[in-house]
């Protein structure tokens, strides 16, 4: 099975400026391109509108930072953008739909918890492969690996 260490707490993050960071700088503290920023926006993945300099230019803060790492964490694992978009609306609305968040959130993880199983076979095939090739090459005898067509 797939070990899944606990992560070393991370430091603090750098304050923000008071009027929030660029659409750059917020997609460089969240390791998402500033075009899937703009994405997150229309695709209505976000919880709360995004603020706007007096000239439109978008301005993020540290609940938009916060909200737009769990989207790519929730992407990175597979969530449908559908899926993401349904959580964002529920927080979004508030308190009282605690289960059906909690719901969601179950369902994802029983399906990440079913690829992470998968993976697992698959990983234990390759390693059978690695020392198979390894117990070969050291015995001399890899030429009578199997190939196609040999």
């Amino acid at each position: 099975m797939l070990e899944v260490k606990p992560q070393p707490k991370k430091p603090e993050p750098a304050p923000l400026p008071p009027g929030g960071l660029s659409i750059a700088e917020a997609a460089r503290r969240t390791g998402v391109s500033a075009h899937t920023l703009r994405y997150y926006e229309r695709a209505g993945l976000v919880v709360t509108p995004t603020g706007r300099t007096s000239s439109g230019r978008r301005r993020y803060h540290r609940l938009d930072l916060d909200w737009i790492k769990i989207c790519a964490r929730f992407r990175a694992t597979g969530m449908p953008i559908r899926s993401i978009r349904r959580y964002a609306e529920l927080v979004a609305a508030g308190r009282g739909n605690e289960p059906e968040r909690l719901a969601l959130l179950e369902g994802h993880r029983a399906e990440v918890t079913a690829k992470l199983a998968e993976l697992q076979e698959s990983l234990a095939l390759i390693d059978h492969k690695i020392d198979v090739y390894r117990a070969r090459l050291a015995a001399g005898d890899a030429d009578r690996l199997w190939a196609p067509g040999a």
